[in-house]
């Protein structure tokens, strides 16, 4: 069964719940899927914080800090969570695979060396690959980074299909500065481009505020996104698995009644994987 997690908005932006599956169609390759599972339940979810540890991070780190902790404070209390640091290479910073305890959180978050290059795409690979071992069947990453990728030894291709294959959703904030925004003007454009991509692709979103006060705030709009999505499930009609790419889009169907236009956001697609081999 495909498993998927979508969120809701209306025109302004704000979630929309008390949806029912009526109000859902879900297309596979254009084709209209069946709805066997659906319910919008806070479900508790396995999530990475994955922040960077670069030298321009210095005078940031302590508000990025405490809005991670926003962030995992508001999520639900049965959530597991990690935290990766990264700059030239990614550091897994808490003591164990996963915890709920948001003191060793936070101490984790406060392991503080900000020096060295941006190697992002590593440090979401490598945080892709972790979080496999999580228990939840719900899965997120949180990345807060203020650079474009300049160390990794991966592509942006390669990340992008290890996030496609993951069926976790990646949230992104770029914490850019005034400086940056004055001196380095192209290296933000990328780095908005490769942000939006990644959390588009996964069902997540990609958040550019103009200064670290608004960091906190869009920590706790991410957690409560995260914790009023619908969860929908299918059998996909096409039952090859061939490993092709299959693309998802869902189609809205407002209540009677309702103004204004919704928009649902979830993942572009996934591979359909090949069965393993006999003796694998």
């Amino acid at each position: 069964m495909v498993a998927l997690r979508v969120s809701v908005t209306d025109e302004k932006g704000q979630i929309v719940s008390g949806l029912q599956s009526d109000n859902f169609k879900v297309f596979e390759d254009k084709v209209e899927q069946k709805i066997a599972v659906f319910s919008n339940t806070d479900v508790p979810v396995t999530m990475g914080l994955v922040i960077d540890n670069s030298g321009s991070m210095r005078e940031k780190r302590q508000q990025v800090n405490a809005a991670a902790l926003t962030f995992v404070k508001t999520s639900n209390p049965q959530d597991e969570a990690f935290v990766v640091n990264f700059n030239d290479e990614y550091y897994l910073d808490t003591e164990e695979d996963f915890t709920s305890d948001t003191q060793q959180l936070n101490e984790a978050l406060s392991r503080i060396d900000t020096r060295g290059s941006t190697a992002l795409y590593d440090a979401i690979v490598g945080s892709l690959d972790h979080i496999r071992k999580g228990h939840k069947d719900k899965k997120v990453l949180l990345v807060i980074t203020d650079g474009d990728d300049d160390a990794s030894r991966l592509t942006l291709e390669q990340a992008m299909q290890a996030a496609e294959k993951s069926n976790t959703a990646i949230y992104a904030i770029g914490v850019f500065s005034d400086d940056d925004r004055k001196n380095e003007k192209r290296m933000i454009r990328h780095s908005r481009k490769v942000l939006t991509e990644l959390a588009d692709a996964t069902g997540g979103m990609a958040y550019f505020p103009d200064s670290l006060d608004q960091v906190e705030p869009l920590c706790a709009q991410v957690a409560k996104d995260i914790r009023n999505q619908y969860t929908i499930g299918y059998y996909p009609s096409n039952t090859n698995r061939d490993g092709a790419f299959r693309s998802i889009a869902i189609q809205l169907i407002p209540p009677h009644g309702r103004a204004g236009k919704l928009a649902a956001r979830t993942r572009s697609g996934y591979f359909a994987e090949k069965p393993p081999s006999v003796g694998d």
